[in-house]
């Protein structure tokens, strides 16, 4: 039964990061196009986790911690270039 319900959620999680590319792709704003790789990023995570539930390993708890890392890397990087236009600002001292 529980393996019912993993292969189900996996089910879902596809059909949620195929929507959530969607509005990537149609997004009517820069924000809501940074709001969908963001979850696209945690239905990865989600996904991926459930995967390795099924497949009863620990092999996939690396790549699940460096798609954290680079989904959240990149949500701030994108917040920083809507809210300033820029990623790294130089100051010149002159």
């Amino acid at each position: 039964m529980i393996k019912v319900m993993m292969s189900t959620s996996l089910v879902l999680f596809a059909i949620a990061i195929a929507v959530s590319l969607y509005r990537i792709i149609r997004g009517p704003s820069l924000p809501d196009r940074v709001l969908a790789m963001d979850l696209v990023g945690v239905n990865l995570v989600s996904g991926i986790a459930i995967f390795s539930i099924l497949l009863n390993t620990k092999a996939f708890f690396d790549v699940i911690l460096l798609i954290g890392i680079l989904a959240f890397i990149s949500t701030i990087a994108f917040a920083k270039f809507i809210e300033r236009g820029v990623i790294i600002e130089y100051k010149r001292d002159r």
